[in-house]
């Protein structure tokens, strides 16, 4: 999986990876890669980092 930093992240330290595959949004904490990563639908991963910025 190619992960990048996703413009929703901060330009401190609170940077979240994003990865896409047809259908599907991965996300992961840039800091925590070791602890996995969580897969969405793409509306459904959208959705929660727009929650996550607000």
């Amino acid at each position: 999986m190619n992960f990048r930093k996703s413009s929703y992240s901060a330009t401190q330290n609170d940077c979240v990876e994003v990865a896409d595959a047809p259908g599907t949004s991965t996300i992961r904490d840039t800091k925590r890669r070791t602890d996995g990563h969580l897969p969405f639908p793409t509306n459904e991963g959208a959705a929660f980092l727009t929650t996550l910025i607000r």
